[in-house]
């Protein structure tokens, strides 16, 4: 996890720009909230090896599935989001930073194999981080959107995990309707989620 993408997009917005328009319900600060959420959950997850138990999930795919199963209830995704937006204080954009570069290093300091439990079941450091990685490669792109910034280039690089991801998310059916859909044969409906629905 780098966080020079993020920073990039969150270390220019005027703090008046908070209360803009964000995603969906969100305001630019709920967003930011959201997007630091990507960090601080490694951050609160990482846990002491309980002995006997492994990973109970192996990979992010297994994670989403996991997640749209028993904690993707809007309502409360978008309450978090304005929380964790109050709680980056009156320095929102310094919070946020000091966030993203506090985990980074706890992250290059953290063996691959430390585990982590979260709520949906245990997994190891490096299953994931590729979840967390996602998150904050979407989300960068709605707070780039939502703040009329460009895209920083080592963000529009994660484009391409970001997409394998979401093919693995999809039951073949579906992949097949992604896949007419890119090659302009066919649209997807309105509303389309690989993370729902």
């Amino acid at each position: 996890m780098r966080p020079r993408g993020f920073g990039e997009v969150v270390g220019g917005p005027e703090d008046a720009r908070l209360d803009s328009p964000g995603l969906g319900d969100w305001d630019v600060r709920a967003l930011l909230g959201h997007t630091c959420r990507a960090f601080l959950t490694v951050e609160s997850y990482l846990a002491p090896a309980e002995p006997g138990g492994g990973p109970t999930l192996t990979g992010a795919a297994d994670y989403f599935r996991a997640v749209a199963a028993g904690l993707a209830d809007p309502a409360q995704v978008r309450q978090r989001g304005v929380d964790a937006g109050a709680a980056l204080g009156e320095d929102p954009r310094g919070a946020a930073l000091a966030i993203a570069t506090r985990v980074a290093e706890l992250v290059v300091s953290t063996p691959d194999e430390a585990p982590v439990a979260t709520p949906v079941g245990l997994m190891i450091l490096e299953g994931y981080l590729p979840t967390r990685a996602f998150e904050l490669t979407v989300h960068t792109l709605d707070l780039a959107r939502a703040l009329d910034r460009p895209v920083p280039d080592v963000i529009a690089a994660t484009a391409a995990p970001a997409l394998e991801l979401c093919a693995r998310l999809l039951p073949v059916e579906r992949q097949v309707a992604v896949l007419l859909a890119l090659t302009g044969r066919e649209s997807l409906p309105v509303g389309f989620s690989v993370l729902g629905g």
